[in-house]
C-alpha cells in the first residue's frame, strides 16, 4: 500500500487520534538515519544536496563558503567543519526522513556515538580517493555496537585518483563488512559522467546545468555491458538467500525483475548482512537523488527495527516495548544543548507511546518526575512548536531539568531503563581561571551548561593552584569549548596551555587489611575490611567484587565500600592523577553493632585503597594516539624519522595513487604542535589525523621527568 503525499501530511497532523492506519503508515514510511564518515568525506555537502532535492532549500549552501544549513554554529562556519550533530526532517517520495548530520573529526566522536544510539539506519560516506580512513573505522564500529543498518556512498568520484573498486575492497577488508555494489560508476575523475544502476540495469547521467535536478536514464552502454552484467550477477548472488522467488529465478535462469532484487536487498540490509554500495559526486550534484532512493528503499523504518529492550529499574527484569503509539511511553534523551533563545533543549527519540507538550514524564534513571514545557521539531537551529511526539519521532523538549544524556523517559506506571551510552575518557586538559573574582560565577555557570551538553567534557577544581581544569578529547575539542566560553557565554578568563591527562595504575597484587576507628565521646565510627587489589586488563577500567560470606560485613554497607574505593581512585599517590584499570575484591572484614555505619565503611575503603596502592608498585600511564599520515613518497623518510623521534611506532604503510599512508601509534605528549612540524617537513603537502587508541605505561626515564616537574 502506498500513501500519497496528501495522506502522509494528514497522517502527520492528525496522529493516532484519527485511527491507527494513518500512524502505522507514517511509521512504515519513516526513516531515522544519520550521515557518518571520516573528516572531509563530504557529509555536509551531501546533506545540503539532500535538502535541495527534497525541496527544503531553494539554494544549496557550501561548506567552503560558510553558508551550509547544517553547520550553523559560528565556529563551524569559520572553520568549515561540523562540530555538533544537527537534526532535520525531510520528505522524499512519500517518505519522512529524520536526518542527523554528524561530525567527522574524532575530537567530536561523542556526537556520532549518541546519534547512532538513537538511529535505525545510516549512510556511511567514503572518499573515492582516500577510501576507508581511521575515523571511518571508528564510526563503523560505533554503528556495529548499536546494530545500525548501513548503506555506503562512495563520494568524490570526480576527484583525480578516484578508485571505486579500491574503496569497496577497503570496506571489505578494513571494516570486515560485506559491501555489495548496487551501482557502478561510469568513468572516474574528470571522466565521471554517471552511474549504472544494477537493480534497474539502466545507465543514469545527470545534467550539470540543472544542478543535477534533471537526468537521463538509458540502456547500459555496450562497452560496459559485460562488466555491468557481471556485477549484477554478483549482487543477486549476495542477496538471493533473502527471497525465495529471487533464489528460484536465479537458480533456474529465469529473468529477474528489479522488484525481486529490491525485496531481497532490503531484507539483507536491515539484517546487517550486506551493505549496498552507491557511487556519486555530491559537490558536482551527481548521485544524491539515487542515494535518497536507496535510503527509503533499503534502510529500516522503526517498524522494521521492531521492539526495543530495556530493564525494569527496580527488579532489573528484561522489559520490552513495541513501536506502537498505544504502548507505554519509552524515550531516550540523547543530547542536551543550550539555546540562547529558549534555554535548555533535550533531544529525544521516542521508541513507543507518545509525548504531549505540557505533559508529565518519569525519568527512570534518576527516579524523578519531569514536566515537558514545550515540544519542538528541530531543523538545524530552527524550531517549530508541536503539540505531541509519537513513536519513531526525534524531537526536542523544553523544561526538563534533571534529565541528562542517556536517561530514559517513560510512563511511571510502566518504568523501563533503555541501554545507556558509554563515554570515552578525556586525554587532554587545559587550566582556566577567571580574570576577576566577579567572573567566577559566570565561568561556573557556563562550564555547567557546556558539561551538560558534552559528556566527554570533564571539569575538576585544583585545590592547590586554585585553577579549574578542563579535560577533553583533543586540542581541537578544547579549543572549540574555550572559544565558546569566551565568545558565546562572554566569560572573561585566562587559559593555560594544553596538558596531557595522565593516569596511574598498579603493577602488583596486594592484600590490604584496614581498621577505621574513631571515638568522639558519643557514638563512634568503626569499620574493618580486608581488600585485595590487582591490575585489571588494560582498558577494562574499575571492577569491584564482593566475596563476603556469612554476614561479616552487613549487606547495606557494601555499596558504601565500593563508593569509597571509587572516590579514592580519583587521585593516585604518585602525582594525584586518577587511578585506572584496577580490580578490587572485598574478601573479609567485621563490623560493630553500634559504631559501624555507611560513613565509616566508606572512609575505611578509601583509606584501604590508598594504602594498598602504595604497596602495589604504582606507575604512570599516558594516552597513546593512533596517527595516520598521508605523505608524498618524497618526504616519507623524513616523516617516519620524525615519528620515531617522538617515541612513536610505525604499524603499517600502504600506498595510494599519489602518496603513502603511514599508520603509527605515538604518545599524545609528543604530538603537541605536530601540525606545524609536519607542514615544515613536507612543504605543506602531508596531512594527518589523530585519535585516542589506548593508555600505556610510561617508560621509567620519561615518568621520572614528569614527576620531577610536578
Amino acid at each position: 500500500m502506498t500513501v500519497a503525499p496528501m495522506e502522509l501530511e494528514k497522517a502527520k497532523k492528525v496522529g493516532s487520534q484519527h485511527g491507527a492506519l494513518h500512524r502505522k503508515d507514517l511509521l512504515r514510511l519513516t526513516r531515522n538515519i544519520g550521515i557518518m564518515a571520516h573528516i572531509d568525506a563530504g557529509k555536509t555537502t551531501t546533506t545540503e544536496r539532500m535538502l535541495f532535492y527534497t525541496g527544503w532549500l531553494h539554494r544549496m549552501g557550501e561548506v567552503d563558503e560558510g553558508d551550509a544549513t547544517m553547520d550553523w554554529m559560528a565556529q563551524e562556519k569559520e572553520r568549515g567543519i561540523t562540530i555538533t550533530s544537527a537534526a532535520i526532517t525531510l520528505y522524499w517520495k512519500d517518505h519522512r526522513i529524520n536526518l542527523i548530520d554528524t561530525p567527522g573529526h574524532v575530537d567530536f566522536t561523542i556526537e556520532v556515538e549518541r546519534s547512532l544510539r538513537v538511529l535505525d539506519g545510516a549512510v556511511a560516506l567514503f572518499c573515492a580517493v582516500g577510501g576507508v580512513e581511521p575515523q571511518s573505522e571508528t564510526v563503523w564500529r560505533q554503528a556495529d555496537k548499536y546494530s545500525v543498518s548501513r548503506i555506503a556512498f562512495i563520494n568524490k568520484m570526480d576527484r583525480t585518483g578516484a578508485d571505486f573498486w579500491r574503496a569497496v575492497e577497503m570496506i571489505r577488508t578494513r571494516l570486515s563488512a560485506n559491501p555489495v555494489p548496487i551501482q557502478i560508476p561510469m568513468g572516474s575523475g574528470d571522466m565521471f559522467t554517471g552511474v549504472i544502476d544494477l537493480v534497474s540495469f539502466k545507465a543514469v547521467v545527470w545534467h550539470e546545468d540543472s544542478q543535477g535536478t534533471h537526468f537521463d536514464e538509458f540502456e547500459v552502454p555496450k562497452d560496459m555491458y559485460a562488466e555491468a552484467h557481471h556485477w549484477r550477477e554478483k549482487m543477486i548472488e549476495a542477496v538471493s538467500d533473502y527471497d525465495e522467488v529471487l533464489l528460484e529465478k536465479f537458480l533456474g535462469g529465469s529473468p529477474i525483475l528489479a522488484e525481486d532484487i529490491h525485496t531481497a536487498l532490503r531484507r539483507a540490509t536491515i539484517d546487517n548482512k550486506v551493505t549496498p554500495v552507491l557511487a556519486g559526486a555530491s559537490f558536482k550534484n551527481k548521485g544524491v537523488q539515487r542515494l535518497l532512493d536507496a535510503i527509503t528503499a533499503y534502510l529500516p523504518s522503526p517498524l522494521d527495527k521492531g521492539e526495543v529492550v530495556g530493564l525494569h529499574p527496580k527488579t532489573e527484569e528484561t522489559t520490552v516495548r513495541q513501536p506502537d503509539d498505544n504502548a507505554p511511553l519509552s524515550a531516550l534523551a540523547f543530547k542536551i544543548t543550550t539555546d540562547p533563545f529558549v534555554g535548555r533543549l533535550t533531544y529525544l527519540r521516542v521508541y513507543s507511546g507518545k509525548l504531549k507538550s505540557g505533559g508529565a514524564v518519569y525519568n527512570a534513571v534518576v527516579g524523578k518526575r519531569e514536566r515537558i514545557g514545550r515540544l519542538l521539531l528541530m531543523s538545524a537551529n530552527k524550531r517549530q512548536d508541536i503539540d505531541a511526539a509519537y513513536t519513531g519521532d526525534i524531537v526536542a523538549a523544553i523544561g526538563l531539568k534533571v534529565t541528562r544524556t542517556g536517561d530514559t523517559l517513560c510512563d511511571q506506571a510502566h518504568p523501563i531503563v533503555l541501554e545507556q551510552m558509554e563515554f570515552p575518557v578525556p586525554v587532554i586538559s587545559v587550566a582556566i581561571e577567571p580574570k576577576t573574582v566577579a567572573d567566577q560565577d559566570q565561568l561556573t555557570n557556563a562550564l555547567a551548561k557546556l558539561s551538560e551538553e558534552d559528556p566527554t567534557f570533564r571539569i575538576r577544581y585544583d585545590d592547590e593552584t586554585g585553577q579549574t581544569i578542563l579535560s577533553g578529547m583533543g586540542e581541537l575539542h578544547l579549543d572549540i569549548l574555550v572559544d565558546r566560553l569566551l565568545r558565546e557565554f562572554r566569560v572573561a578568563a585566562r587559559v593555560g596551555n594544553p596538558q596531557v591527562a595522565y593516569k596511574e595504575c598498579i603493577r602488583q597484587r596486594v592484600t590490604q587489611e584496614t581498621r577505621f576507628v574513631r571515638q568522639t565521646g558519643g557514638r563512634g565510627l568503626y569499620a574493618h575490611l580486608i581488600l585485595e587489589i590487582e591490575p585489571n586488563e588494560p582498558g577494562k577500567g574499575f571492577v569491584f567484587e564482593n566475596k563476603i560470606i556469612g554476614g561479616a560485613i552487613p549487606r547495606e554497607f557494601i555499596p558504601a565500600i565500593e563508593q569509597g574505593i571509587r572516590e579514592a581512585m580519583k587521585g593516585g599517590i604518585l602525582a594525584g592523577y586518577p587511578l585506572e584499570d584496577i580490580r578490587a575484591t572485598l574478601i573479609d572484614g567485621s563490623h560493630h553493632a553500634v559504631d559501624s555505619s555507611v560513613v565509616a565503611f566508606k572512609m575505611a575503603a578509601s583509606q584501604a585503597l590508598r594504602e594498598a596502592v602504595a604497596k602495589a608498585d604504582p606507575a604512570l600511564m599516558e594516552p597513546i594516539m593512533k596517527v595516520e599520515i598521508v605523505v608524498p613518497d618524497t618526504y616519507l623518510g623524513n616523516v617516519v624519522g620524525d615519528v620515531n623521534s617522538r617515541r612513536g611506532r610505525v604499524q603499517e604503510m600502504h600506498p595510494r595513487p599519489d602518496a603513502q599512508v603511514v599508520t603509527t601509534v605515538v604518545p599524545l605528549a609528543e604530538m603537541f604542535g605536530y601540525a606545524t612540524v609536519l607542514r615544515s617537513l613536507t612543504q605543506g603537502r602531508a596531512i594527518f589525523t589523530m585519535q585516542f587508541d589506548h593508555f600505556q605505561e610510561i617508560p621509567e626515564v620519561v615518568a621520572n621527568k614528569i614527576l620531577q616537574k610536578i
